[in-house]
C-alpha cells in the first residue's frame, strides 16, 4: 500500500475481514504511486466497492448506483489531462450500469474501469447478480442459479479497439500487472478482478471458508498468454 494515496483518517477500511477489496485497494494505490499518477480522479458507484472512493487521498466522486462510468466520462471530457479511474463492483458496472459500460467501451473513451467481481449483490444481502456462477446459491436462488453469468470479456472485445484483463486478488503479482497496464493504456481499459464475496455469499450461501475461497480461486484460475481467455483463465487481451 502506498500511503501517499491513502486517506489515512478513513482507515481501517470498512470492508469485511478477508474481502478481496482490501487487496485490490492496496494494489491500486501501489501502482498509482509507482506511476506517480497524482493527477488522478477516482470515481465509484454504490455497493461495497463504491466505498473505495472515500479511501483514496485524491479527488474522488462517489456517484449514483450504476452511474460511475458516465460520471468518469464527463470528468475526462472536462479535463482531458486527468487520469480518470472507476473502481466499482459487478452489480454497479455490469448490472444497473451495463448500458453505460457498453457504450463507453464502444466509443473507446479514455478512462480505466476496475470492476471487482464478487459474484453477488453483496452490500444488500447477497442477491443474484449478473456475475453469479451457474449453481451459485444466493438469497434469490437458494437452490442454485440456472442462469449463465454475463460475459464481460465478450462485451469489451466485441469492439475494434479494446483492453480487457481478468485477474484476481489471490494472484497479486498478476493483479498488479493488469492494473498497471490498464492505467498506461490509451483508450478504454477494463480490468475484471474476480474474488467471491466472503460474508454474504461464500460463508452464508456456499458454505465455504475464506481459506476455501482462496484455494478455489488460486487453483481454479490459471494465468495464460492466450489471445482469447477461457472462462477460468486470467490474462490480458488488447487490440
Amino acid at each position: 500500500m502506498d500511503l501517499e494515496y491513502v486517506k489515512r483518517e478513513t482507515m481501517p477500511a470498512k470492508w469485511c475481514p478477508g474481502c478481496g477489496l482490501h487487496t485490490l485497494f492496496s494494489v491500486v494505490t501501489e501502482v498509482l504511486g509507482e506511476l506517480k499518477l497524482t493527477n488522478t480522479v477516482i470515481v465509484s458507484g454504490i455497493g461495497c466497492s463504491g466505498r473505495s472512493a472515500s479511501y483514496f487521498n485524491l479527488d474522488t466522486l462517489h456517484g449514483l448506483h450504476g452511474r460511475p462510468i458516465p460520471n468518469a466520462v464527463g470528468i475526462k471530457a472536462a479535463n482531458p489531462k486527468l487520469n480518470v479511474v472507476v473502481v466499482s463492483g459487478d452489480g454497479d458496472l455490469l448490472g444497473i450500469g451495463g448500458n453505460h459500460l457498453l457504450h463507453a467501451a464502444r466509443r473507446n473513451d479514455n478512462i480505466t474501469v476496475i470492476c471487482n467481481n464478487n459474484e453477488v449483490l453483496a452490500m444488500t444481502g447477497g442477491q443474484l447478480a449478473p456475475t453469479t456462477r451457474v449453481g451459485g446459491k444466493t438469497t434469490l436462488t437458494p437452490e442454485g442459479s440456472e442462469i449463465s453469468p454475463i460475459n464481460a470479456q465478450g462485451i469489451i472485445t466485441s469492439n475494434k479497439r479494446y483492453f480487457y484483463a481478468r485477474t484476481s486478488t489471490v494472484h497479486i503479482d498478476h493483479l498488479r500487472k493488469c492494473v498497471k497496464e490498464a492505467l498506461q493504456h490509451e483508450g478504454f481499459s477494463f480490468v475484471e478482478n474476480v474474488f467471491p464475496c466472503i460474508d454474504n455469499y461464500a460463508i452464508k450461501s456456499l458454505g465455504l471458508t475464506l481459506k476455501d475461497v482462496m484455494a478455489e480461486t488460486k487453483e481454479g484460475y490459471k494465468i495464460t498468454s492466450a489471445e482469447t481467455l477461457g472462462e477460468r483463465d486470467l490474462g490480458v487481451m488488447k487490440r
